[in-house]
């Protein structure tokens, strides 16, 4: 029994281990989004932290558009990023997880 607890905390920390490298990858996972016309670029890492910021002149005319515009680009940005580094995570945690009875939810 204990041989068994001992195999399953092993395995847990492994796994606690490849998601902290995966987490770790998801920092050179880069997305890129654009406003539908193309007039503001963006890019973040799949860690949802971002590295560029593109703003095409016209919009620098027009305060409240260029506020529309981060915030509508800088979602779907976010968002994308978000469902990367949710399905990489917990792939990994899936894969790591011990068989235990009735902890069938993570499968």
């Amino acid at each position: 029994m204990f041989g068994d607890l001992m195999g399953m905390m092993g395995k847990l920390k492994e796994t606690q281990e490849k998601v902290e490298a995966t987490k770790k990858r998801l920092d050179t996972v880069l997305i890129d989004e654009a406003s539908s016309d193309g007039l503001l670029k963006i890019t973040l890492t799949a860690n949802r932290k971002i590295k560029t910021i593109e703003i095409d002149d016209s919009l620098l005319e027009d305060k409240e558009q260029l506020e529309d515009y981060l915030i509508l680009t800088l979602n779907k940005a976010i968002e994308k990023a978000t469902n990367v580094h949710e399905t990489e995570v917990a792939a990994v945690a899936k894969e790591g997880m011990p068989d235990i009875p009735g902890m069938d939810m993570f499968k």
